[in-house]
């Protein structure tokens, strides 16, 4: 590694100890990555003091220059991350060993590929792998994590030696459709059918819906998405993670990466979903309902912003965890990883055989769902 002169590396207690313009100067242009989103998770109380997400931005400085950066926590739970370790938890305690707290370098609660390694220098980011292994050490951490790194960062975090996870997600190409019904003819005859029945039973039921953009988004629309938000997790016998406070901010602070999407029927709000987008990509987020319509999730939370998608030429449309019925509809799986450092030799060596067989197991799933793409034969 070359010598780096006047170089800093610190783990501090909050991005709001950083300038936004120097932080997203390092950054790759995903909207959640960007200062305005994670810190509105911290000024809102979203992660920080009773979460078990405690904010330790890393920070690499050269003189008084901002050189690199990573998103990072202490974490003392496995929850909103995506990448499911609770069993190496489990294995830990029966050993009666501690596995929490663990570090941890993700964007919470969004399982988004994108930059983790921030900096334009490759030393940089490889100063800024053997901090995290220091840290774990130094502070006799069971263990360090990156999560959902792009590919960049995970060459970089290979190299190093770290253990990689594989995983998979769905994505949606928008391949210069003119409208929704032209990228409909790319579908087999009976997903096209059943996607054109779908969208006729609501049609029938009166459902309307609308995009609205960041800018034009109403103190009353975001309160009634925040009802349908919580309404979700209240469905599901969970609590929500994020604030009315936070999406607030989010509203205030980076309007240009905002859409919502509200079903209405004879004018009165039923449905809506949260959308992040910037010029090239489109993240579904968050829906909720507040009355039932069959093929409502389906309509508002993909096809409706498809249609967004193709209308504002938007390349990518990333639906995030899970959901193998988003296949049916249009998205194709995609590679995901993260990678995992573990500070106990035993344990490192049992998780590594573990993401072996793991990994056998994700690369058999992948081919069946290739198998099963919506796609006409050609």
């Amino acid at each position: 590694m070359p010598q780096l002169q006047d170089i800093s590396v610190e783990l501090i207690t909050s991005i709001n100890e950083i300038s936004a313009t120097d932080w997203d100067a390092l950054t790759d242009g995903t909207p959640l990555l960007c200062h305005a989103f994670l810190s509105a998770l911290e000024n809102t109380g979203c992660v920080g003091k009773g979460t078990g997400w405690n904010p330790h931005p890393l920070i690499v400085k050269q003189g008084s220059q901002l050189v690199g950066a990573m998103p990072l926590y202490l974490k003392s739970h496995s929850y909103g991350e995506y990448v499911f370790d609770w069993a190496w938890a489990d294995a830990y305690a029966r050993s009666w060993l501690n596995y929490y707290p663990k570090l941890l370098s993700a964007i919470p609660f969004s399982p988004i590929t994108s930059a983790r390694l921030l900096s334009k220098q490759p030393e940089i980011q490889l100063l800024m792998i053997e901090a995290l292994e220091n840290t774990m050490y130094d502070n006799k951490l069971s263990s360090v994590h990156v999560l959902f790194p792009d590919e960049l960062s995970a060459k970089q975090l290979e190299s190093a030696g770290w253990l990689k996870r594989s995983g998979v997600q769905f994505r949606w190409q928008n391949k210069n459709y003119g409208d929704f019904e032209e990228f409909l003819t790319t579908l087999s005859h009976d997903k096209r059918k059943k996607i054109h029945q779908e969208r006729k039973k609501l049609h029938n039921a009166g459902v309307v819906c609308r995009a609205i953009k960041g800018q034009e988004v109403t103190q009353k629309d975001w309160d009634f998405f925040y009802l349908c938000y919580c309404n979700t997790y209240t469905e599901h016998h969970s609590t929500p993670y994020l604030t009315r406070a936070f999406f607030g901010e989010i509203g205030n602070t980076m309007p240009q990466n905002i859409v919502l999407i509200v079903a209405e029927i004879n004018g009165k709000p039923i449905a809506s979903t949260l959308n992040i987008v910037n010029k090239t990509t489109l993240y579904g987020r968050y829906w909720g309902a507040i009355s039932f319509v069959s093929g409502l999730h389906f309509e508002l939370c993909y096809y409706q912003a498809q249609m967004f998608c193709i209308a504002e030429k938007i390349d990518f449309f990333e639906g995030g965890a899970q959901g193998e019925h988003k296949l049916a509809r249009g998205f194709e799986p995609r590679p995901t990883c993260s990678y995992h450092k573990v500070a106990h030799p035993d344990y490192e060596l049992a998780i590594k055989e573990f993401l072996v067989r793991e990994s056998e197991g994700i690369v058999a799933y992948t081919n069946e769902l290739e198998e099963r793409k919506p796609f006409k034969a050609t």
